[in-house]
């Protein structure tokens, strides 16, 4: 999709798109916020002292997004705290349900569950007008976070490779607590479908191509289990 497809006028000419990116910030900004939270707990857990920085400094990261995320919802004419509110029981409860027992948890945790998500926020951005789009691919850069992570749980496996059964049985279950939320959100937010079906500046996205972003997400979480070293 173009650039000239989604003009950036949409956030004035069309209120049913300017309510649905109200909604994708909202949740994005109260999901950095919870995730600026759990880093800093999981932090805790961490072993080692460099270990601890490095959660440490993934925490502060996510702390900035939100600061933009919700600079961005203020710039809109878009109360911060209301534009996150909606999402607050779905996020936490997802959290509640995924909730790491050791540090190994916390990390495949970060990696493979907040992965999900990111995906799918990636590919949602390509719907959306280019600052918005700017912005949403921005908080879901990965910070370069990810070889740390795919190190600390291989070494883990190696010194003790029972460690890979239960952590590939937490990683499917993350998945599931995931798409739980998400079915979740959708069924309470009307406005989020905009951006699928489009709207009066927007061309929708067809069921062939909602199939194979499907596919892009399910072939992701694969390939980031099989980076751990654990079974999809």
């Amino acid at each position: 999709m173009t650039d000239e497809g989604i003009p950036a006028s949409a956030l004035e000419t069309d209120a049913d798109y300017r309510a649905a990116v109200i909604d994708l910030l909202g949740v994005l900004a109260y999901g950095e916020l919870t995730a600026f939270e759990r880093l800093a707990a999981d932090a805790a857990l961490a072993p080692e002292i460099d270990d601890k920085a490095a959660i440490a400094g993934m925490a502060t990261a996510e702390y900035r997004h939100f600061l933009a995320l919700r600079d961005r919802l203020a710039e809109m004419g878009a109360d911060p705290a209301e534009a996150m509110a909606p999402f607050r029981a779905a996020v936490d409860g997802f959290h509640a349900h995924t909730a790491p027992s050791d540090w190994l948890e916390g990390l495949v945790k970060a990696y493979v569950g907040d992965g999900i998500g990111t995906d799918f926020y990636r590919e949602i951005a390509n719907l959306l007008d280019p600052r918005t789009r700017e912005l949403v691919l921005d908080v879901c850069d990965d910070m370069g976070n990810s070889a740390f992570m795919i190190e600390r749980v291989r070494a883990a496996i190696e010194v003790d490779p029972r460690v890979a059964g239960r952590l590939a049985l937490w990683g499917r279950r993350l998945v599931g607590e995931a798409l739980s939320q998400a079915q979740r959100v959708a069924a309470e937010r009307d406005a989020l479908s905009t951006l699928l079906v489009g709207g009066v500046d927007r061309p929708g996205t067809d069921l062939a191509e909602i199939g194979r972003m499907l596919a892009r997400l399910t072939d992701n979480h694969a390939r980031r289990m099989t980076a751990l070293g654990l079974a999809a």
